[in-house]
C-alpha cells in the first residue's frame, strides 16, 4: 500500500514555497504579477472570454478602431496572436491550449489558464523573497517592479492610459482588461515567512532595482527578458544555498548565529563580505567546449552541488516532521504558541534537543507504527524490504521515521528537485548557467550563457550616486571577476574554496588561464570589452549604456542590446 498523505507531506514554506517541479519562468512571472498587483495575495478571476486563439481574434475584429488592418488580414492576426502574444502548451498537437499571454505586462495574469500555467509556488517564493529584504529594500524593489510591469495602466479609470508609449503586443492585451473581473484571493490568508537566507533576499532586491534603473534606456521587451533571466538566476542561487544551509542547521539543531548578521553581501568591491559558511562556489566553463579540461572542472563543480540534494531531502523531511511535532505539542498544551503564530526553521530544529526526547520519541514511535501498518497493508505480510532494512539499523524513533521516508520517497523528490533546479538554472536555454544532464551529454556542467552575462554586466557597471541614483562607469577585468566571485559565487579564473575543490594542479591552472581568455573573448562578443593595450590593468569593461552623474545618456557603446 502507498504512504498516507500525512507521511507523504513534504512542502514547508518556511524553507521554500516551491513545490519542486519543472518550472517555466514565463508562467512563474505571470503568476508573480498577480501577487504584485494584490500585495502578495493570488487573484480570483472571472472571465467573459475563453482563452483560445479564436476568441482573441474575434475580440480584436469586433473593435476595428483599436488596430488598423487587423480585419483584412485575419489569418496573419491569428498567427501573430498564437506565436507572439501567447504562451502555448502542446503546440501543434490536437490538445494545444493557451497557458497565458507572454509576460510582457503585469495584467497578463488576468488571461492566465491555471490548468496550463502552473507556477508550483515559485511566484509566491519570489514575491516573499523580495519582500523579506532588509532596510526597506524589498518594498522599494516591489514598487519598482510594479511601476515597470503595470506601465500604461491608469489605476483611477482602470483602463489603458492614452499617453502611454507601448509596443503593439502590450497594447493589445490592455485593450482586453474589461473582459476580466479581478480581486485578491484572501480566503486562506497570506503566508509570509522570513527568508531562510536573508542575504540572498537583500541581494535579489538590490539587483532588481539596479537592473530596472535602465528602464529609460533599454527596450521594454529586452528588459522583460533580462528580468526573467535575473529572477531565475537568483531563485536558483537561493536553492543551491539551501542545499548547503539546511543540512547544516539540522546538524546544529538550531539557527546559525552567523545568519543573524549575514556576511554574504559585499558592501563594495573594496570591502568584500566575510566568510559565510554557507556560501556557494560555482566554477564556469566560459568557452562551453565539451570534453575540454575546463569542461571537466565545470562538471566537477556541478556534481558537487547536485550531490547535496539527497542530504537536503533528508534535512527537509526532518524539518517538516519536526514542525508537525511542534504543532502537536502546542495543540496538546505542552508548548506555547509564539506571539506571531509560527516557529522559524531554527526554532523548529531546537526540538531535536535532549529535553524534548521523550515526547519526540513517543510522537514519532506512533508515526513509525502507522507507516509499518500502511506498508504491510495491516496484515501479517512481509514488510517492504527498504522498511525492514531501516528497522534493522536500531535507530531511535525519530531517526527511524525519517530514514523510512527517505527510503520510500527520496528518489521521487530527488528526481523532481533536479528538474526544478535545472529549470531555474535555465538548462540548455538562453540565460543558462548549466548544460547537459541529457542522453547526449549526461554530465551537467556550469557554463555562462551570453544572455546571463549581459544581465550581470549591466548590474556590475553601475555605480551609486548621481541624479538618478546610479551612473555607469568602466571597470577593470580583475574588478569584474571579483564582483562575480564575491557577489554571486561565480568563479572564472580560480577554483572555488571547497564546493568540490582543493588546491589547483598545474593542469587546472592551465585550464583556468584558458578560461580567462575565453571570458575576455565573450566580453568582446557582447560589446562590453575594450582592450587598450596588453597591460592587464588597461583591459576594461565598458558600459553599453553610458549614463553620467547628471542622468544624461551618452551614445551607447558598440554591441547594442540583443
Amino acid at each position: 500500500m502507498g504512504l498516507s498523505k500525512r507521511d507523504r507531506e513534504f512542502r514547508l514554506p518556511k524553507i521554500s514555497y516551491v513545490d519542486f517541479k519543472q518550472l517555466e519562468m514565463d508562467r512563474v512571472l505571470t503568476a508573480f504579477f498577480a501577487r504584485l498587483a494584490h500585495n502578495g495575495f493570488p487573484s480570483r478571476l472571472r472571465r467573459k472570454a475563453q482563452l483560445t486563439t479564436e476568441a482573441f481574434v474575434e475580440e480584436f475584429l469586433e473593435h476595428p478602431e483599436w488596430f488598423t488592418g487587423f480585419s483584412t488580414h485575419q489569418e496573419i492576426l491569428a498567427r501573430w496572436i498564437e506565436t507572439h502574444l501567447m504562451d502555448v502548451v502542446n503546440r501543434g498537437k490536437p490538445n494545444q491550449a493557451i497557458a497565458a499571454p507572454r509576460p510582457l505586462h503585469g495584467f497578463t495574469y488576468r488571461f492566465r489558464n491555471p490548468n496550463h500555467s502552473r507556477d508550483y509556488g515559485a511566484a509566491q517564493h519570489l514575491y516573499e523573497l523580495i519582500y523579506g529584504a532588509r532596510q526597506g529594500q524589498g518594498q522599494k524593489a516591489l514598487e519598482h517592479l510594479d511601476h515597470f510591469f503595470f506601465q500604461g495602466h491608469d489605476k483611477i479609470t482602470g483602463r489603458a492610459a492614452d499617453d502611454a508609449t507601448l509596443d503593439v503586443e502590450t497594447q493589445a492585451l490592455l485593450r482586453l482588461l474589461d473582459q476580466v473581473d479581478d480581486a485578491a484571493d484572501t480566503r486562506k490568508g497570506r503566508q509570509s515567512h522570513q527568508p531562510l537566507c536573508i542575504g540572498a533576499a537583500d541581494l535579489l532586491a538590490e539587483d532588481t532595482m539596479r537592473l530596472l534603473f535602465y528602464q529609460p534606456f533599454i527596450p521594454r521587451s529586452v528588459m522583460v527578458d533580462y528580468l526573467k533571466v535575473l529572477l531565475a538566476f537568483h531563485l536558483a542561487l537561493y536553492h543551491l544555498r539551501l542545499f548547503k544551509l539546511l543540512p547544516a542547521l539540522v546538524k546544529r539543531r538550531g539557527p546559525d548565529p552567523t545568519c543573524a548578521q549575514c556576511p554574504m553581501q559585499p558592501k563594495s568591491l573594496e570591502d568584500p563580505h566575510g566568510d559565510c559558511p554557507h556560501r556557494v562556489g560555482i566554477l564556469l566553463d566560459v568557452a562551453g567546449k565539451p570534453g575540454s579540461p575546463m569542461a571537466a572542472l565545470a562538471e566537477r563543480s556541478a556534481d558537487a552541488h547536485y550531490r547535496r540534494i539527497p542530504t537536503f531531502v533528508k534535512a527537509y523531511f526532518s524539518t517538516k516532521k519536526l514542525d508537525e511535532f511542534a504543532a502537536d505539542l502546542v495543540k496538546r498544551g505542552k508548548a506555547t504558541r509564539p506571539p506571531d503564530g509560527g516557529l522559524t526553521v531554527g526554532e523548529v530544529l531546537r526540538y531535536l534537543e535532549p529535553p524534548h526526547k521523550a515526547e519526540r520519541e513517543k510522537f514519532f514511535g506512533q508515526r513509525v507504527y502507522g507507516l509499518i501498518q500502511d506498508s504491510s497493508g495491516g496484515k501479517d505480510a512481509d514488510l517492504d524490504p527498504e522498511i525492514q532494512a531501516v528497522i534493522e539499523l536500531g535507530l531511535g524513533e525519530f531517526d527511524t521515521y525519517i530514514e523510512m521516508l527517505v527510503a520510500l520517497r527520496g528518489k521521487y523528490h530527488l528526481k523532481y528537485l533536479k528538474q526544478c533546479i535545472d529549470s531555474l538554472l535555465m538548462k540548455n536555454r538562453p540565460g543558462a548557467l548549466v548544460l547537459g544532464g541529457g542522453p547526449n551529454e549526461p554530465e551537467r556542467r556550469f557554463i555562462l550563457d551570453s544572455r546571463l552575462l549581459e544581465v550581470l554586466l549591466q548590474i556590475a557597471v553601475l555605480r551609486p550616486g548621481g541624479a538618478l541614483g546610479y551612473h555607469t562607469g568602466e571597470m577593470r577585468i580583475d574588478e569584474l571577476l571579483l564582483f562575480l566571485r564575491e557577489r554571486y559565487g561565480l568563479h572564472v579564473d580560480r577554483l572555488p574554496r571547497g564546493d568540490g575543490f582543493t588546491s589547483p594542479s598545474i593542469a587546472d591552472r592551465r585550464a583556468l588561464r584558458d578560461n580567462l581568455e575565453a571570458f575576455t573573448t565573450r566580453l568582446r562578443e557582447v560589446g562590453f570589452y575594450q582592450d587598450l593595450s596588453d597591460a592587464y590593468v588597461t583591459q576594461t569593461v565598458t558600459p553599453r549604456y553610458r549614463i553620467g552623474l547628471d542622468g544624461a545618456p551618452a551614445q551607447p557603446s558598440s554591441g547594442g542590446a540583443k
